[in-house]
């Protein structure tokens, strides 16, 4: 198993309770930390995990997953289903003659 590797400056929580269901997570940035952090890595993507320790308190952890580049055997259905490293999809067309986003479906 990987060592974990946490973001310095970048910190996860669980919704307040009274929270609407439409908010997944609590998320702070403290800018210096997490710019400081940013500044001594290289990748181009920085894939972030939001995970749930044992006691309950949320966490954020790097994700260091790799694609097997052996003969597939053995691959996850995590890694079958969808490229986790892959970059995230582009914006949604804003255009007003084109606009992709159903707003019935924005919770506010």
């Amino acid at each position: 198993m990987s060592e974990v590797e946490f973001i310095d400056g970048f910190i996860a929580k669980k919704p307040h309770p009274n929270a609407p269901d439409f908010v997944k997570a609590k998320i702070s940035i403290k800018r210096q930390d997490l710019l400081d952090w940013l500044q001594k890595r290289n990748d181009e993507w920085i894939n972030i995990d939001v995970k749930e320790s044992k006691t309950g308190n949320w966490y954020a952890q790097v994700d260091t997953w790799q694609p097997n580049n052996g003969s597939g055997a053995g691959n996850s259905v995590q890694s079958q289903n969808f490229q986790e490293n892959a970059p995230l999809p582009p914006e949604p067309n804003m255009d007003e003659d084109n606009f992709d986003i159903n707003l019935k479906d924005v919770p506010f």
